[in-house]
């Protein structure tokens, strides 16, 4: 299995102006000393993901997420699931975040967060992808049943508590904002481990593990968090028309026909854009209005179901740029969201893959309006990039959209509008040069590969902030899969990138080449591309190399791996430097009991335990970027023990 890129908590912190309340005397004896209240922040939890290509559902309940004050001291409670807890999807939160609510909390330090989630397999929803990559051992479109899911460390309990120790402490403070982002590493793997045990009459078992998983991710500017879109119930409009409450739902999962919702208690409101407008679509009359107020919905909007597109300001108030509403849950629902599995040009169709993993094809017509979500950019959040079917040669399969249509009980589905959310490419990287760089990637279904040469983003364009340091950034910037935090920019970014991806390891025999791997999120009309994209950001992915063998033992940091079908044997170094060492995972299958470990190579136990199991011949599955001198750099090791080779997956 191969899963790309990463699933997040993010919990946005946005502080309040905090009150102070003193004594007052009415006679003549002296005012006693103020005492002064426990000042407190809101905090806005929420939680986003990425994507992988073999899921279309990884459904997780998060039953409560809190805080850990600095110094020590009782456990601050920041998100508390709705009964019953609602799935989340997390493949549909591709480098999304979806806001959970709101709740304040005390000012100060917090230096740790305390994710708990269902331990449960009754509560865990694993739905193979429509077209999953070949080698996957589920079968596309199938659900995993819930006995041959095994939730690692669930001994007898009904929750797990993931532990994350905050690299950079959440500070609430009085009017200041602050972001938190705790991400679940979809890519890792240790998180979802298929395999077959030898004593198991051949039956596919999926381990998850979500203890490794979690990490955290530095957020400076709450304004370029891309939320995805929110579904409530409508409770009121503010008297000045300015502002809509909504009380946040749910939609069950696995999906019913028709869809309904989870209601909850937690409260968001969204202020009308009062500059651009805010395109309100009414579902049941079909229509679609640009308001800058919501005045002429007040009267009829209140008990309404409803989706919103939204956008944070500085201050932390949402700002609606679209929202679709009706008197039914169903009818803002079905509005395929997902990636995009197929494009066709030749029948102006795409198809979007939903939680049961199905397709769902879209027509475009002349009237379908394209957008692309930069919600730092108000005005081209609100502004369409394109329209109509000359659009679709701009679509690749993997972005991941939110589509809305003309009429949700219609036979094909039109599309009215598709956001486009995240405009991903990934695959192998060729011809790196000081303007531009080229993608090849291959699907298993073979009309959907493309090769695509992507230039960079212009030096002048803002790109974020660095990770550490919260400097502006502007124009490209790439990283190493596992070192998020140590991102190559400024004037030798490019130049960097290109002898980085230059490399490639040779198996020979039909194998081949191994080239570097990576996946570049793109913007459009930059500069550099004008109406089309061009390359923000790249992370170099590991590349996955086929199970394989140890053909030589572990010793000093290396060993040599060789694969069928292969005629070498490659060389791969191992990093044994601490808070940079490869990660390293013995899986085991021991008495019918599946254990996967942590094997610290930093240290001389970890070093010993290695070199006692990871002997030639031992299966071992190897993920790293190829190097110029023909070796592996290898991030991630997994080893197998107690397994026959043909038995792992």
């Amino acid at each position: 299995m191969r899963c790309d890129f990463s699933k997040k908590i993010l919990a946005a912190a946005t502080a309040a102006m905090a009150l102070v309340s003193y004594g007052c005397s009415s006679g003549g004896s002296p005012s006693p000393t103020p005492t002064p209240q426990q000042q407190n922040g809101a905090v806005t939890i929420s939680i986003s993901d990425s994507s992988t290509e073999d899921w279309a559902t990884i459904g997780v309940k998060v039953l409560s997420i809190s805080l850990t004050p600095q110094g020590g001291g009782n456990e601050v409670p920041v998100f508390t699931a709705p009964t019953p807890a609602p799935f989340v999807n997390l493949l549909q939160l591709d480098q999304l975040s979806e806001i959970l609510g709101n709740v304040s909390i005390p000012q100060g330090t917090y230096t740790a967060a305390t994710i708990t989630v269902s331990s449960s397999s009754n509560d865990i929803i694993l739905t193979a992808s429509a077209d999953p990559e070949t080698g996957f051992a589920g079968s596309p479109s199938s659900t995993i049943p819930n006995n041959q899911i095994q939730v690692v460390g669930a001994k007898g309990g009904s929750t797990i508590p993931v532990k994350v120790t905050l690299d950079e402490p959440l500070v609430v403070t009085a009017n200041q904002n602050n972001a938190l982002d705790l991400e679940f590493d979809l890519s890792h793997p240790a998180f979802i481990v298929a395999h077959v045990p030898p004593a198991n009459s051949g039956l596919t078992m999926w381990a998850v593990d979500f203890t490794p998983i979690c990490r955290q991710r530095h957020i400076h500017d709450i304004r370029r968090l891309l939320l995805r879109h929110h579904y409530g119930t409508v409770t009121q409009v503010s008297s000045d028309n300015s502002t809509l409450t909504f009380d946040k739902d749910y939609a069950v999962y696995p999906p019913t026909n028709p869809e309904t919702e989870i209601s909850s208690s937690q409260t968001l409101n969204v202020l009308a854009d009062a500059t651009n407008g805010t395109l309100f679509y009414d579902m049941d009359a079909k229509t679609r209005t640009t308001m800058k107020d919501f005045g002429s919905v007040a009267s009829t909007v209140v008990g309404k179901f409803i989706r919103v597109a939204a956008r944070y300001q500085v201050d932390g108030s949402l700002v609606a740029v679209r929202i679709w509403a009706s008197s039914s849950f169903n009818s803002v629902w079905l509005s395929p969201e997902g990636h995009v599995l197929h494009v066709n040009n030749n029948t102006d169709t795409i198809v979007v893959e939903n939680e049961l993993g199905v397709g769902v094809p879209l027509t475009v017509d002349a009237n379908t309006l394209f957008y692309f979500r930069t919600p730092a950019n108000a005005q081209s959040d609100a502004t369409s990039i394109g329209q109509g079917p000359a659009f679709l040669t701009n679509l690749q399969r993997g972005f991941k959209v939110h589509a809305s249509v003309v009429d949700p009980l219609a036979a094909p589905l039109v599309a009215s509008s598709i956001d486009i959310e995240i405009a991903r490419f990934d695959g192998v990287i060729t011809g790196s040069s000081l303007t531009n760089f080229t993608y090849t990637r291959n699907f298993r279904t073979v009309k959907d590969d493309y090769t695509v040469t992507l230039p960079y983003i212009n030096a002048a364009t803002p790109n974020g902030t660095d990770p550490m340091s919260g400097a502006a950034i502007t124009g490209f910037k790439w990283w190493n899969f596992t070192f998020p935090t140590i991102v190559d920019t400024g004037a030798n970014a490019v130049s960097d990138f290109a002898t980085a991806t230059n490399g490639a390891v040779n198996f020979g025999g039909t194998v081949g080449l191994m080239r570097v791997r990576g996946q570049s999120y793109s913007i459009w009309n930059d500069p550099n591309g004008a109406n089309s994209w061009a390359a923000s950001t790249t992370v170099l992915t590991p590349t996955q190399v086929p199970l394989g063998q140890a053909a030589t033992a572990y010793s000093n940091g290396s060993f040599t791996v060789s694969v069928p079908g292969g005629a070498n044997a490659v060389p791969v170094s191992l990093s044994t430097s601490s808070g940079s060492a490869t990660l390293v995972y013995q899986v085991d299958w021991t008495n019918n009991v599946l254990t996967v470990s942590p094997v610290d190579i930093s240290t001389s136990a970890g070093q010993s335990t290695l070199t006692t199991n990871l002997v030639a011949g031992t299966p071992v599955r190897v993920y790293g970027i190829p190097q110029a001198d023909g070796t592996i750099k290898c991030y991630v090791l997994t080893y197998f023990t107690g397994f026959a080779q043909a038995s792992t997956n």
